[in-house]
């Protein structure tokens, strides 16, 4: 079920207030990655022509897809973007509190002051008691801007 809901709930461009979900191929065989980067460990390869779930953007080189029921990095260059037949038929919903799906496992840390907190996760839209966007894609939940998102690539964009 979980795998299904990846496929309804990725999000294309982590900034952007219009968000919809986009359809796309590759243009040429590609490697899905764990994390953005040429060095990052490899998923599966792509092969070309085949249809791919275009997620966020998480810089000009990287962006988070959905294929065959796998989530991983794929680069830019070599991605293509469907027409859309009905751009309006799927709106996703991201305002804050709105029915935020997780994209990848829920895990927890333990604070400098003792408190269990939500490690940064990948959601559909913003979840409630986030408190930053990270350049990873992921949602932060950390209680104080110190080491908010420092093993995800930092902060992108604070929301309280």
């Amino acid at each position: 079920m979980r795998k299904i809901i990846i496929f309804i709930s990725v999000l294309f461009g982590v900034l952007t207030a219009n968000a919809q979900l986009l359809s796309g191929n590759t243009t040429a065989n590609l490697n899905l990655r764990e994390k953005p980067g040429k060095n990052q460990p490899i998923i599966t390869t792509i092969p070309k022509g085949k249809g791919i779930i275009i997620g966020q953007r998480v810089s000009d080189e990287w962006t988070l897809v959905t294929y065959n029921k796998q989530l991983g990095y794929v680069y830019n260059k070599y991605i293509a973007i469907l027409p859309q037949e009905k751009p309006d038929a799927l709106p996703l919903k991201t305002k804050k509190n709105s029915a935020a799906i997780p994209l990848s496992p829920i895990k927890y840390y333990t604070n400098s002051q003792r408190e269990k907190v939500q490690s940064p996760t990948h959601y559909s839209s913003i979840p409630p008691g986030a408190t930053a966007i990270c350049r990873d894609g992921t949602y932060s939940f950390s209680h104080n801007r110190r080491g908010a998102c420092s093993h995800h690539g930092g902060v992108a964009k604070w929301l309280k």
